[in-house]
Order: structure tokens, then C-alpha cells, then sequence
């Protein structure tokens, strides 16, 4: 009969979520709350990771927006920066540069879901439906049906 393995302390858990992918400081605490009756102990070890640089907001929101942007719009990567609890000077200038590139992003998603801009307004109406519900903005979607293409930079 084996001995019954010793639980892993709670910043060796919060150091294997970490390695996994990054967290935001609210999503790892509520994940170590879990293991934690006393709140202040988690929030001294947060404290302490973001001290040592293993626990970053920028480097989550960076991280989250590398892996949205292809597929969301803004307002979608907005909404779900917001619900992680980042606060707005850590996000400023990554959502600027989101808006930047927006109809860019827009016009690759479209392409890749359609061949053709729509012919009626049955099939504009799907395509508009289609990048509104990823989080593209009523005047990106509107250029993007009008055959607007994104500017390239050489």
C-alpha cells in the first residue's frame, strides 16, 4: 500500500498554471481560492509573483490579444480584457493598436469564411451577422461588405 501524496503547496500551483499559459492576477486568484480558505494568504502570494515577474497584466493582455486577434474583433477582445479585471492603463495601448489594425483583421476573416462580397441583402445581411458576432465594429463590417480593402504597408 503506497502513502498518500503530499497536496503541492499553493504557489507550487500557481506556478504550474503559470507555466502553462499566462493568467490574469483575478483568474489565478480565483482558481488558487480553491485550495485556500484565508484570502490574504493568496493574495500575499499574487503579490509576491508579481514581484518576481513570474505574475504579469501586460504580459497577459499581450498574450490574449496575440491569441484573439485573428479570429475577434475589438469589441470582443475589449469585453474580455474587462472581464478579467486589467486595469485600462495596462490596456491602452494595446487596444489602440487593435483599432489600428481592425479592418485589416476584419477583411481576413471575412475572406477566409466567404469567396464573394454579397450579391443580395439576404447574403449581406449573413455576411454583416457573421463579423458582428466576432466583435468587428458596425463601420469596420461596413467597409469590409463594400469591398474596402486594408491598407498595406510596405
Amino acid at each position: 500500500m503506497t502513502p498518500p501524496r503530499a497536496q503541492p503547496s499553493l504557489r507550487a500551483r500557481a506556478v504550474r498554471y503559470l507555466s502553462q499559459r499566462e493568467h490574469s492576477p483575478l483568474e489565478l486568484r480565483r482558481k488558487l481560492l480553491r485550495y485556500c480558505e484565508e484570502s490574504d494568504e493568496v493574495d500575499a502570494l499574487l503579490a509576491s509573483l508579481e514581484q518576481a515577474g513570474l505574475l504579469s497584466s501586460e504580459r497577459f493582455a499581450q498574450s490574449l490579444i496575440h491569441r484573439r486577434q485573428q479570429r475577434y474583433g475589438n469589441l470582443r477582445i475589449a469585453q474580455e480584457l474587462d472581464a478579467h479585471g486589467l486595469p485600462g492603463d495596462v490596456t491602452a495601448t494595446l487596444r489602440q493598436s487593435l483599432k489600428d489594425s481592425e479592418l485589416a483583421r476584419a477583411h481576413a476573416a471575412w475572406a477566409r469564411r466567404f469567396e464573394a462580397l454579397p450579391q443580395d441583402a439576404a447574403e449581406r445581411a449573413r455576411q454583416a451577422r457573421f463579423l458582428t458576432q466576432r466583435g468587428f465594429s458596425s463601420e469596420t463590417v461596413r467597409a469590409v461588405l463594400r469591398g474596402v480593402a486594408p491598407e498595406t504597408s510596405d
